[in-house]
């Protein structure tokens, strides 16, 4: 270990001790100081946007605009706000049912903060996968370590100077450092990690968790499949997904990933995609508005994606031209008559290439789905309400749109998160307050006490009251 990452390491354990200690010393923070933090965060996100916009156009060497404000600070603002409208009821202790065995107690569930939070960021959309469950953590009372992607570092910058504005150290921390950084990351003693990011990486750091029994989220991808079903118009069906397909040119954990259509419509959609992506971006290189790769190590991966998908016999159809090693600019490739043994269907894609597989009965794309590992997300392309529910009924992924794509994650009042392989856990809504929460059991006696009827010693008047209790 070199002498930079022992001191790193030394950091980070220092300010680990400084976060548990700042927490044992406040643990059930008041509302007013958790709304009042919120408030903090919410102002300062909005007074340093183009700071942010700007670094994350240069960490990618070409990010628009559009897409930072879409993909990343309007959730993030949109989220804070639903969080401070929904704190105060979050936080009342919720009365559950003590039942007649257990009458006349009174039983309440408290929700008390978990303690210090670590979050790992990824580097796609590095602004709301920071502040959102930043966020949320703040809002359970907890206090929280940040660890950022090094693919991101102007970003970083401006992120670490916004929150040293409004928090200190001890409170909320930017933390930076590679992969053996990380690994440290995950190995402390978290009162709860979020990790979000790729399925392998996942197993490294549950793994890392589990030594500590730490309770984790994991948010990762996987395979999200799009089914067309054959009532909709094609032209319709790509205009809801094309969208989510070119957001930060597919950058995203919830893109999609490959298309189900019928077999009679893959040429129709391939048309239709082509004149709607030309109407949208026209050519990608030197545009401004359509997004880059993040660098040349996911730029060279996306092209070995395509060469394999040549060598192995499929038929590769750009959107609006090659990919431009330069620039880093990547139109949509789409991909025809792919097979299974080809990468672009075995690994998650996390970019614009789009692989579409066709089928003759619905049951056959559902198959399909099911013989695989679970998505985060699963789209479906109908307006016939028994497809609809055909697929929802027969389908596990961590959630789904219908005749939309993408934009489910900005939900703030519902649960998002993964099944299986992409992922374990929730931290939006009530349900991310859970998640940062220790939901605290609080049985409570007053001074009538039956309960002294049932303990020894034992006789058969005892005896018929169990009897009793059991029947009734």
């Amino acid at each position: 270990m070199s002498t930079e990452l022992e001191q790193q390491i030394a950091h980070l354990n220092n300010v680990f001790a400084k976060q548990r200690k700042g927490f044992s010393m406040n643990p059930f923070p008041s509302y007013e100081a958790r709304i009042a933090k919120l408030k903090k965060l919410k102002n300062v996100l909005i007074s340093y946007q183009d700071d942010l916009i700007t670094a994350l156009d240069n960490d990618f060497g070409g990010r628009s605009k559009e897409d930072t404000i879409l993909g990343d600070i309007l959730p993030s603002i949109e989220h804070i706000k639903y969080t401070i409208k929904s704190l105060k009821s979050w936080m009342k202790p919720k009365k559950r049912s003590a039942g007649m065995a257990l009458a006349p107690a009174k039983v309440s569930v408290y929700y008390q903060p978990k303690g210090v939070i670590g979050v790992i960021v990824p580097w796609n959309f590095p602004i709301v996968l920071t502040i959102s469950p930043l966020t949320t953590a703040l809002a359970s009372g907890n206090r929280v370590m940040l660890k950022l992607s090094e693919y991101t570092p102007c970003h970083n910058v401006v992120l670490k100077k916004m929150l040293a504005e409004i928090f200190d150290e001890d409170e909320v921390a930017v933390l930076e450092g590679e992969t053996e950084y990380s690994a440290a990351f995950s190995r402390l003693t978290w009162d709860h990690l979020l990790f979000t990011g790729s399925t392998g990486v996942g197993k490294h750091v549950m793994k890392a968790a589990a030594e500590n029994l730490t309770p984790i989220t994991l948010e990762l991808g996987g395979k999200n499949p799009v089914i067309i079903t054959d009532d909709i118009n094609v032209a319709t069906a790509v205009e809801r997904l094309i969208f989510g397909k070119c957001l930060n040119a597919g950058q995203i954990c919830v893109s999609p990933d490959y298309i189900l259509c019928p077999d009679e419509k893959i040429n129709e959609f391939v048309e239709c995609y082509k004149s709607k992506f030309t109407e949208m971006y026209d050519k990608v290189d030197g545009n401004e508005k359509y997004g880059s790769i993040i660098n040349h190590i996911q730029f060279d991966r996306l092209v070995r994606f395509l060469d394999d998908a040549k060598e192995k016999g499929a038929t590769i159809i750009s959107a609006s031209g090659e990919p431009v090693s330069e620039s880093k600019k990547f139109a949509t490739q789409l991909i025809l008559n792919p097979s299974d043994d080809m990468l672009v269907l075995q690994e998650e894609i996390f970019g614009p290439i789009l692989p579409i597989i066709g089928y003759s009965e619905l049951q056959q794309a559902i198959d399909y789905v099911n013989q695989r590992p679970r998505p985060l997300a699963l789209y479906i392309m109908s307006f016939n309400n028994k497809s609809q529910q055909t697929i929802i009924s027969q389908t596990h992924s961590g959630g789904v749109c219908i005749n939309d794509t993408v934009v489910h994650v900005a939900a703030s009042d519902a649960p998002f998160g993964g099944i299986g392989s992409s992922g374990m856990g929730h931290y939006h809504g009530f349900e991310g307050f859970q998640t940062f929460s220790h939901a605290k059991t609080v049985l409570k006696q007053g001074k009538l006490y039956p309960a002294k009827l049932i303990q020894p010693p034992y006789n058969e008047k005892i005896h018929n009251v169990f009897k009793k209790l059991m029947l009734r």
